[in-house]
């Protein structure tokens, strides 16, 4: 791999680790012991059984807690202690050649794990505003659906996954902005109604 491919690659797993954390160690190391990827040195470790039995069962969890609508938010809110630290390994993991993390690798993985967590669990906030479970779980299927999507496409075109993530993210933070705009706009249309009605 160039080392443009390793970049990609180290922030398409931290984007990746801030909606599915433990999705994303079960596959990386799932990926390595199959030996369908090398890893690097740092990355190794997911490959040990305690880590994939502990990520997958915790994957496992997250899948059935993320559709209950209000629940889910509060999952995310713990989850913040999870998504931020393991984007942040996963990315200086994965440009780590000697197995040393750099302070900078650090910081970059855990900005991206952060900023992506922020935009899923915004959006979830906003989804649990509708009276009806099944938004809930047309978007935790979505988020299910598009992590193993590009958790499957990372290894193998790394660049063209974290293009695609960026693009699905940006579009994501768009909707949220649109949708709370126009929800800010009722909502101060209803009040110039109350007020005039009075």
């Amino acid at each position: 791999m160039t080392e443009a491919h390793i970049f990609a690659l180290g922030l398409a797993l931290a984007c990746l680790a801030g909606v599915r954390a433990y999705l994303t160690v079960f596959g990386v190391g799932l990926a390595g012991l199959m030996g369908w990827v090398d890893l690097p040195t740092a990355l190794q470790v997911t490959t040990s059984p305690w880590v994939l039995v502990t990520a997958g069962a915790l994957a496992l969890a997250e899948f059935s807690v993320d559709k209950i609508p209000g629940v889910d938010s509060g999952w995310d809110l713990v989850q913040t202690l999870a998504r931020v630290p393991a984007g942040a390994f996963l990315a200086a993991a994965a440009l780590s050649d000697d197995g040393q993390l750099s302070g900078g690798a650090l910081a970059m993985g855990a900005g991206a794990a952060f900023t992506t967590h922020a935009i899923k669990s915004g959006t979830r906030a906003l989804v649990n505003a509708s009276p009806e479970p099944l938004s809930n779980w047309t978007a935790s299927l979505g988020e299910d659906a598009a992590s193993l999507g590009a958790l499957a496409l990372v290894f193998s075109h790394p660049l063209l996954a974290l293009g695609l993530l960026m693009a699905v993210l940006l579009g994501i933070a768009a909707g949220v902005f649109l949708f709370t705009r126009w929800l800010l706009r009722r909502a101060s249309g209803k009040r110039a109604g109350v007020t005039t009605g009075a």
